[in-house]
C-alpha cells in the first residue's frame, strides 16, 4: 500500500520558450503529486513536454510560471549550490543513454554520486558494490562499461542512481534504448526494487507495459496532463 507522505509536488507548472517572434508552450498548467514510494509513469508522444516536466522536477530547468516542491521547499528557490547538493542527496537520475564513464569500471561509476558528496573511497566503493549486488551485477563490479551489454549498462545506471538512498529518482526513457529482452529485465529489476527500497520513482516512457506496471499513470498531451493510460 502506497504512503501517501507527499515527496514531490507540482503545482500549475507552465514553460515556454521563445523562438524569435514566436512562442512555443510545452507545459500548460501541470499538477502532479508524487507521494512515498510510489511509482508513477507519465507518457505521451515525441514534443508532448515529459522530458521539459522532468528537467523541471529535478531543478536542472526553470518553469516559467509555477512551482516544484521538494518536502516542501520550493526548489527553484534554493541557490546554485543548494540545487546542487538536492540532486546528489536526495534525487537519482536514470536516462535512456546510461552516461557511464567509460574510463572507470562498474563500481567507480556507481560510487561516484558518494565521492563527489565527499564520502571516503573505500566506504563509497562498499555501498557501490552493494548496490550493484542488489542490481544483479555482482560479478561485474571490476568490469569496464565498454565490456558490459546494453541491459547491464543500464543496471549500473540504476544503481548509481540509487546508491545514494534518495527520496525520488527521476527516469527518462529507461528502457528506450534496449531490445525486448533486456527492457523486460529492466521491468524485473524495477519491480524488485519496488519490494526492496522505499524510493519513489518518475519514469517518462513511451513504454506502455512499464508504464502499466506503476501504481499511477500520466498522460502528457500537448503539455496538458491527465491521469490514466488511455483517453
Amino acid at each position: 500500500m502506497t504512503n501517501s507522505k507527499i515527496i514531490m509536488q507540482c503545482d500549475n507548472l507552465t514553460k515556454t520558450y521563445i523562438d524569435g517572434e514566436n512562442k512555443v508552450s510545452v507545459l500548460k498548467g501541470v499538477n502532479l503529486t508524487i507521494n512515498s514510494a510510489e511509482h508513477v509513469a507519465i507518457v505521451g508522444s515525441s514534443g508532448s513536454g515529459k522530458s521539459t516536466l522532468l528537467h523541471i522536477m529535478g531543478a536542472l530547468d526553470f518553469p516559467t510560471s509555477g512551482q516544484v516542491t521538494y518536502q516542501g521547499t520550493n526548489i527553484h528557490k534554493l541557490s546554485t549550490n543548494q540545487q546542487a547538493e538536492f540532486r546528489n542527496q536526495s534525487l537519482g537520475f536514470v536516462y535512456q543513454f546510461h552516461h557511464l564513464l567509460a574510463e572507470f569500471s562498474a563500481v567507480e561509476n556507481v560510487a561516484m554520486p558518494l565521492l563527489i558528496a565527499g564520502e571516503k573511497r573505500s566506504q563509497a566503493l562498499k555501498k557501490a558494490q552493494d548496490m550493484l549486488e542488489l542490481v544483479g551485477l555482482s560479478h561485474r563490479l571490476k568490469h569496464f562499461p565498454s565490456a558490459l551489454s546494453g541491459g547491464e549498462r543500464q543496471r549500473v545506471a540504476i544503481a548509481r542512481a540509487i546508491v545514494n538512498k534518495p527520496k525520488i529518482v527521476l527516469a527518462d526513457e529507461p528502457t528506450g534504448n534496449l531490445d525486448a529482452e533486456n527492457a523486460q529485465s529492466i521491468f524485473k529489476l524495477i519491480d524488485e526494487l519496488k519490494a526492496n527500497l522505499s524510493t519513489s520513482f518518475v519514469f517518462v516512457t513511451h513504454d506502455l507495459a512499464l508504464a502499466a506496471r506503476m501504481d499511477k499513470q500520466y498522460r502528457l498531451i500537448k503539455g496538458e496532463i491527465a491521469q490514466g493510460l488511455t483517453q
